[in-house]
């Protein structure tokens, strides 16, 4: 009779089968964060546009400053003409040692 049994081979490598989870809870916090920064960024740079109860003057008189603001303007024009003073000296002084030094030579 003949032999009906089929030959059993060992394989050289042992077959692994790797199992990969997904980490579904940081998807969801991502997305939490996600809609968190949204709603707070509809409340800041959205929300209600009209705050105002529309076109309205604003007159601002200050009282009591007229002799503070006479000293002020006085006390600029004065420093003005000071400064004025001051660089027509320093030209009169460049002008007269650039006619020394050609006188020189």
């Amino acid at each position: 009779m003949a032999d009906n049994e089929t030959p059993r081979t060992t394989p050289n490598e042992p077959v692994h089968t790797t199992t990969t989870k997904s980490n579904s809870s940081m998807a969801f916090i991502v997305g939490a964060l996600v809609v968190v920064v949204g709603v707070l960024a509809y409340f800041i740079f959205g929300g209600d546009v009209e705050t105002t109860s529309g076109a309205s003057d604003v007159n601002v008189t200050v009282e009591g400053a007229g002799d503070a603001a006479q000293d002020a303007g006085n006390a600029i024009e004065g420093a003005a003409e000071s400064t004025g003073q001051a660089i027509e000296g320093a030209a009169e002084s460049v002008g007269d040692a650039a006619e020394s030094a050609t006188d020189g030579n």
